[in-house]
């Protein structure tokens, strides 16, 4: 795959940042898609390695090696035709995905790996601009009908795979726009919303119906830190009359709190009750309650959803920003002969980082301090693993200002009402509770009822919803149909 000797002959090109000064004026995005003669090297670089691990490091089993090729060999509109037969939404995953396949990549061993994130950016960016993706609509329609509640990943690839087999799909979405936490959780400087209005069109096209501001429960009263812009409930008896079938895709979405003294006090926030509002300011839909300019911020979680804390505090002027972590500093370069061709432990430093912000690592909050009821700073202690357990180090104690504080240490499980709602067995960890091993995949303990993604397997990354989607697609086909020829 890709030229013989590319990988001796090439460097891994690596993608342009716009500079840190320029791109913390907008919500724009500011990684340029590769140039032609770019992602040409860049896919020269893929070795004849014979067993091409990245396609099993990647959760929807890409066919890398090939569209590698075939972008090299300045063919793609043949590889935006692979990309498609495994990825609903490569213009997602090439911008957003930590890429696994990499870290899985043979080149990886004892070089950089090849840039497959931009190669798979590059070929679907181009297959847009060049109008190759197209709707997809079945020519014979089934009668079937099936709703989806959630559209996010896993809601919108099920919805699709099983539009273009002819059945009736219908979308249900508490939030006044498609997308999930595509659209809500992930700013607009990492993921462009009008790459998910592209899509929405596009599934429409094929047939998807999509009823946005309601909510598939049995009221409209969720718990505190869960955004809901339902204006319509419908409930799960009515969908059991009116669908063949239910997919509930919806996301991980209660929040893990950090329930230590003065957690009462005002401007501690939970992540996403500072990044929904202001992706919903940048789409025109209001304006973000909560503005950080001039303030110090203390964003608590090393994660995802804790960089983009940093870079839109970033873009709101802030004094400062920190970033706690309490697990150690993991180490800048990983051991490759012990983790190849897993997911390695290793020090990761996003854009956002890069625009600005202390990290600490090994600290654990103990306090939250505050003057009226409005917060200050923070009581933090340096901690330290021993014998299998984080325990304080003692004499480590000590203050850090604080004008806001953002919770962002992942999400405990899905919405118990939902699942509830339906009557839904759930699992230890309040996840729905439903296979991948057996026969009847994806299937909850409710009849014609089905789990996919977040929902289901707990949090995780956007490019596993979409595998689960995919499969969970082809399972309620079968169930509807007697057979399936979705792949797999």
């Amino acid at each position: 795959m890709g030229k013989p000797t590319g990988f001796l002959e090439f460097d891994r090109v690596k993608e342009h940042y716009a500079p840190v000064e320029e791109r913390v004026q907008h919500y724009h995005e500011f990684v340029p898609t590769l140039t032609v003669q770019e992602a040409s090297t860049q896919g020269a670089r893929c070795m004849d390695c014979g067993i091409p691990f990245c396609n099993n490091g990647c959760p929807v089993n890409n066919i890398i090696p090939d569209w590698n090729d075939l972008v090299y060999r300045g063919k793609a509109e043949m590889a935006i035709r692979v990309l498609h037969s495994t990825n609903n939404f490569p213009e997602f995953t090439g911008r957003i995905c930590p890429a696994p396949c990499e870290s899985a990549c043979t080149l990886g061993i004892n070089a950089d790996p090849v840039g497959i994130k931009s190669i798979e950016r590059y070929t679907i960016d181009t297959a847009w601009d060049n109008n190759w993706v197209k709707p997809q609509p079945s020519a014979v329609k089934t009668g079937k009908k099936v709703a989806v509640v959630g559209s996010g990943p896993a809601g919108l690839a099920a919805a699709q795979q099983l539009a273009r087999v002819g059945h009736d799909v219908t979308v249900f979405e508490k939030n006044t726009r498609v997308g999930g936490l595509l659209r809500y959780g992930i700013p607009d400087f990492k993921l462009d919303k009008g790459l998910i209005d592209r899509r929405v069109t596009q599934m429409e096209a094929e047939g998807v119906v999509f009823k946005t501001s309601t909510l598939v429960a049995l009221d409209n009263n969720l718990p505190a830190g869960v955004t809901n812009d339902a204006q319509t409930v419908v409930t799960p008896a009515q969908l059991d009359a009116e669908f063949d079938a239910v997919i509930l895709a919806g996301g991980s979405e209660t929040p893990r709190d950090l329930p230590v003294k003065g957690r009462e006090l005002s401007g501690i926030h939970f992540a996403l009750e500072f990044l929904i509002p202001q992706n919903k300011e940048v789409a025109g839909d209001g304006v973000n309650p909560i503005n950080v300019k001039g303030k110090h911020v203390v964003v608590i979680g090393g994660g995802d959803t804790g960089s983009d804390c940093v870079g839109t505090s970033n873009r709101h002027g802030a004094a400062s920003v920190t970033q706690l972590e309490v697990m150690p500093q993991p180490p800048v370069q990983e051991n490759k002969e012990l983790t190849w061709p897993y997911w390695p432990l290793k020090l990761r430093t996003s854009s956002s980082h890069e625009e600005g912000c202390v990290r600490e690592f090994a600290v654990s909050t103990k306090e939250f301090i505050g003057e009226n009821g409005k917060l200050t700073g923070l009581k933090l202690v340096n901690v330290e693993f021993k014998d299998g357990k984080l325990i304080e180090v003692p004499g480590s104690e000590f203050e850090l200002k604080a004008d806001a504080v953002f919770l962002a240490m992942g999400f405990t499980n899905p919405l118990a009402k939902v699942l509830d709602a339906f009557g839904v067995e759930k699992d230890a960890r309040g996840n729905a509770k439903a296979t991948t091993e057996d026969e009847g995949c994806y299937a909850t303990s409710i009849p014609k009822v089905y789990a996919a993604g977040d929902i289901r397997r707990g949090q995780s990354l956007v490019v596993w919803a979409i595998r689960e989607g995919r499969q969970c697609a082809r399972e309620v086909d079968q169930f509807l149909m007697g057979s399936s020829l979705l792949p797999r």
